[in-house]
């Protein structure tokens, strides 16, 4: 078991580049000026699954590298140890919320220069998901399957001891956030991550981003609620097959 501060540093500095990284490449295709501009969803896809390799690499040694509340659910119910489950999720939502401020500082100057434009581009979808289809319901259901299309498949390579010993086992789930993305991801933008879609909408809220619309706190709970059921359903389905 890693240490209580370990966890608690290693989450909030994972969790942190994931968003950099994740909200990076949405900044980068969706702004002005950006040399990415427009270069579409399969590039999305990637960058977030980058996000999810170099910050879970970062992460591992300290933390074993959740980034995700849904996963950490997961993990608990599959192995009934829940002592760190409040400092993983609270590392996480750091993270994600300073992730969210580093991407704004990294594009600040395209930030400032879209605000100027004639048609400037709308920017929580840099920061958060929002379905392409407003159906609460439908969203969710999304949200869920989506989510134990990823929790599982990480619970089943836990029990791949080679893929422990290799260390390839992020890689491998960087991959499948990849491949998440470009198969499921159209409906919603894929969440399937509390906080990373709870922590950067917090950050579009607060930081002082010109013209930069609302936050859809009415949709927010969607991308909260889908995940977790989806990661405590995994956690379930893996305890009765397995």
């Amino acid at each position: 078991m890693y240490s209580n501060g370990d966890v608690f540093v290693g989450e909030i500095i994972g969790t942190a580049i994931l968003i950099l990284f994740g909200a990076g490449v949405c900044a980068a295709v969706t702004l002005h000026h950006s040399k990415a501009k427009a270069a579409g969803w399969v590039v999305i896809a990637f960058g977030w699954g980058f996000g999810v390799l170099a910050g879970a690499y970062t992460a591992g040694p300290l933390s074993g590298g959740h980034l995700n509340p849904a996963v950490t659910l997961g993990i608990a119910i599959e192995s009934g140890e829940w002592d760190q489950v409040h400092l993983y999720v609270l590392g996480q939502m750091i993270g994600a919320i300073l992730g969210a401020v580093l991407c704004w500082l990294t594009y600040y100057a395209q930030f400032q220069a879209n605000a100027e434009e004639e048609k400037a581009q709308p920017t929580l979808g840099i920061f958060a998901t929002g379905p392409e289809v407003r159906d609460p319901v439908a969203n969710v259901v999304t949200e869920v399957i989506a989510t134990i299309g990823l929790v599982l498949p990480i619970l089943a390579f836990g029990m791949n001891e080679g893929l422990g010993t290799s260390g390839t086992g992020t890689l491998v789930v960087a991959f499948l956030v990849v491949g998440i993305g470009l198969s499921l991801g159209g409906p919603t933008g894929y969440a399937i991550n509390p906080a990373r879609d709870l922590g950067p909408r917090i950050a579009h809220a607060l930081l002082p981003i010109p013209n930069k619309g609302g936050s859809d706190w009415s949709y927010a709970w969607v991308p909260v609620v889908g995940p977790l059921i989806g990661g405590a359903l995994a956690g379930l389905i893996f305890n009765a097959a397995f």
